[in-house]
């Protein structure tokens, strides 16, 4: 009998070593858990639904990145926030993150998308426009002709003054509500194209000309009144309050086509795109700051599930044909060919004019 105990003892004894043995083994080559490192980055209000998406948040945890996001004005992301206590800065625009990798003399930046200025508007404001020769119809979308709609502006036309305007009679000045142009690049990008207008079609490239041009484009900004911070605040006022409030609001084309393929009701029949003429493009820029950012940077930039999403969030990316599948996937007209692209003024001249217009509010 104790013999027989023994042998049994022994023999569980040994069972015990085999999975001890094994679950040591099997340990070694099971998937770990991917350690995460906190990144932090200071971006433009625009991208923010995009960086909050659960699945772009997997694609950066999958690569080992926990990437926490402040907002900010792209102006202010370049001039007057603390960038000590980030890892990456990510304006909207160009000449904004030229300015930031200047002063922090960062070694190199990341494009991943892009996407044009445009003017959020409705049916009868288009109409309105198409009869007195301001705008016309591209299929679907809309074309604003920034000249004539400028010297509307410098006679401080109103709205009442088109003749038979039965659509839209209001007293108020004719103008596209925009955001604080001390603050926010979608204004500054609404202020490079103005200033490429008044300036003779031509890009202005020296704070002399820039000076000279402020009397010309401050009106666009000055008579709106209060402005906005971030470009999604407007863009919220145009879908929930309406016409009565904003009739025209420069946004990003993405925050447009972003509900709009959404399908969730915020975009109505009567509610259009309409887009400058010229245009400017507004380039997401990411300036890496310490080396986590920078490989936030290279994430977006090649990694073709994050670029995926970034289109799922109406911004362009290299490859137009994802682009132009997804609009059609949803069943969103697909916008015109944009062929009077300008390029915005570098920082200097830019900050020119913004400093100017400052000092008159």
């Amino acid at each position: 009998m104790g013999r027989i105990l023994g042998l049994v003892l022994a023999g569980l004894l040994a069972v015990g070593v085999i999975a001890a043995v094994g679950y040591s083994v099997i340990g070694r080559f099971a998937p770990q858990p991917i350690q995460t490192v906190s990144v932090r980055g200071a971006i433009g209000s625009e991208k923010e639904p995009f960086f909050r998406d659960p699945q772009v948040q997997a694609v950066f945890h999958k690569h080992g990145l926990d990437v926490q996001i402040d907002t900010a004005g792209s102006r202010e992301i370049a001039t007057t926030v603390d960038l000590s206590r980030y890892d990456f800065a990510f304006p909207a625009g160009v000449p904004a993150a030229q300015k930031i990798k200047a002063d922090k003399k960062a070694a190199a930046t990341y494009s991943p998308f892009y996407t044009p200025m445009a003017v959020a508007t409705f049916k009868p404001i288009v109409q309105l426009l198409i009869a007195n020769k301001l705008a016309r119809d591209e299929g679907g979308y809309y074309q604003l002709d920034m000249q004539p709609y400028m010297d509307l502006v410098a006679k401080n036309a109103r709205w009442s003054d088109f003749p038979a305007n039965t659509a839209y009679p209001a007293s108020k000045s004719v103008l596209i509500t925009s955001t604080d142009v001390r603050k926010s690049n979608s204004a500054a990008m609404y202020l490079a194209i103005a200033s490429y207008v008044a300036n003779g079609n031509n890009v202005v490239q020296d704070q002399a000309t820039a000076a000279q041009l402020v009397p010309k484009v401050a009106p666009l900004f000055l008579r709106q009144g209060f402005t906005e911070a971030s470009s999604e605040a407007p863009f919220d006022d145009y879908l929930s309050i309406g016409i009565g409030k904003s009739p025209m609001v420069m946004i990003y084309e993405a925050q447009f086509l972003a509900r709009a393929t959404a399908h969730d009701r915020a975009i109505t029949p009567e509610m259009v795109l309409m887009y400058p003429n010229p245009v400017v493009l507004s380039k997401h820029t990411l300036v890496p700051l310490k080396p986590n950012g920078d490989r936030v940077g290279r994430l977006l930039t090649d990694d073709p599930e994050l670029q995926r999403l970034a289109v799922k969030y109406g911004f362009r990316t290299n490859d137009q044909a994802a682009f132009s599948s997804y609009l059609k996937s949803r069943g969103v007209a697909q916008p015109p060919q944009l062929v009077n692209v300008i390029e915005p003024p570098a920082f200097e001249p830019l900050e020119a004019m913004i400093a100017g217009i400052e000092r008159l509010y």
